[in-house]
């Protein structure tokens, strides 16, 4: 399969399927977030998974969901536990350009007061402060590319992004 996709990681809250939908618009490109994906084929919410199956069995479908995506030209917009997925991460990294969409910490908290309906991964006793320090190395070492949001808006990171991979 050819390698013409865009993937956007990062945190909850940083806009990836905001940035996705509007960048698929601009590029012609099919727009897929893997969020949904996962909740069409399980038959629940991304929270309702979670809390019946567990943070361990959600990341293990999440793994397999996503390793296992057949798409191309499209903009691929990952949950923010994606990267705790290697096999669906090695696919990715196959299929399309890996683009980490990085926020501050004070940005993202503002965001994300009320993370619980989100179905946000998080393990017992950690908070969003915890989730940022343990995922920000994980988005680092996957990304092909990576675009500070501090001071874009969607439309300038768009551009960015365009800018970036010479479309």
């Amino acid at each position: 399969m050819a390698a013409n996709n865009i993937v956007l990681i990062g945190m909850p809250g940083v806009g990836k399927s905001t940035v996705g939908v509007i960048l698929a618009k601009v590029l012609g490109y099919q727009f897929v977030d893997t969020d949904l994906v996962i909740q069409q084929q399980e038959g629940q919410l991304l929270h309702e998974i979670i809390a019946k199956k567990g943070t361990d069995a959600f990341l293990e479908i999440e793994n397999r969901v996503i390793a296992s995506l057949e798409v191309t030209d499209s903009v691929i917009a990952t949950g923010g536990s994606a990267v705790y997925g290697k096999d669906a991460m090695r696919h990715l990294g196959e299929i399309g350009r890996i683009i980490y969409l990085a926020e501050e910490y004070s940005v993202l908290e503002k965001r994300l007061e009320d993370i619980s309906g989100r179905g946000v991964v998080l393990r017992e006793g950690q908070d969003l402060h915890d989730l940022y320090l343990e995922r920000t190395p994980l988005y680092e070492k996957y990304a092909d590319i990576r675009i500070s949001e501090s001071g874009l808006d969607v439309e300038h990171t768009v551009e960015e992004i365009v800018k970036i991979q010479n479309l």
